[in-house]
């Protein structure tokens, strides 16, 4: 799995950037997302896919060790969808 570490790394070899910089680009990517997500915008990016925000209705839920019955309040959840290139990547056969 690749974590953030290696995303930089990965950012600033392929852009020619040092790694403060590419950090920086991915912070700024991050914080432009997350932004536009908190405002119930979506987010599409052509070639990977798009970033939307689910609302969970309440519900009563069990739990596990109790099995008592809880109560689960409504939230908003973000959501990816993969866009067809990326799901065309993924499903590429290896010949």
């Amino acid at each position: 799995m690749a974590g953030k570490a290696e995303i930089v790394d990965a950012i600033a070899n392929d852009a020619g950037l040092s790694k403060k910089d590419a950090t920086a680009a991915l912070e700024a990517v991050i914080n432009t997302i997350s932004g536009s997500l908190k405002k119930g915008d979506r987010v599409a990016i052509p070639g990977l896919g798009i970033f939307s925000v689910a609302d969970r209705k309440a519900r009563t839920g069990i739990n596990p060790q109790t099995k008592a019955k809880i109560k689960i309040a409504a939230s908003k959840a973000a959501k990816f969808k993969a866009g067809k290139e990326l799901k065309e990547l993924l499903n590429k056969k290896k010949r």
